[in-house]
């Protein structure tokens, strides 16, 4: 003879859900990893603008270079790094200019990078303002240039 078998009532599986206490220490943990984190990662973010601007000013200056190879001279202040990608229309002449870049790229914070011909750090000087955009500063607000 067979007999169904039921569960016993204690084998029977209870749900609950958290308490409150419970709730509360798993918030104060994820607060405490959020307070030990975020500095680090918003430190990263400035970090990592500053290599994007210094790997800019090197491509910029490697095309410069190029410029001069083909043209004995950089472009002149008034021509700028707009000679880069576009043939000269006024200043001196380019009689073997071709395109040196696609398009002229803006620099981590959104501004142009500024060109100085001639250079006060060397014969033509690149650079950037750094996040504050105005010359000089330190940390993240320093300028970004060719000469370092």
């Amino acid at each position: 003879m067979t007999s169904a078998c039921a569960p016993a009532p204690s084998a029977r599986r209870v749900l609950r859900g958290f308490t409150l206490i419970e709730l509360l220490v798993i918030l104060v943990i994820i607060g405490v990893l959020a307070a030990l984190i975020v500095p680090n990662v918003i430190g990263r973010a400035e970090e990592s603008r500053v290599t994007a601007a210094r790997a800019d000013v090197a491509n910029l200056m490697q095309a410069l270079k190029l410029y001069r190879l083909d043209n004995q001279r950089y472009p002149s202040q008034e021509q700028g790094l707009q000679a880069l990608v576009q043939r000269p229309t006024s200043g001196p002449p380019a009689p073997n200019w071709r395109p040196y870049l696609d398009k002229l790229p803006n620099d981590p914070w959104g501004r142009p990078y500024q060109y100085l011909n001639p250079g006060v750090h060397g014969e033509v000087d690149v650079f950037s303002l750094g996040a504050d955009g105005q010359p000089g500063g330190e940390g993240a607000d320093a300028d970004i240039g060719s000469w370092q």
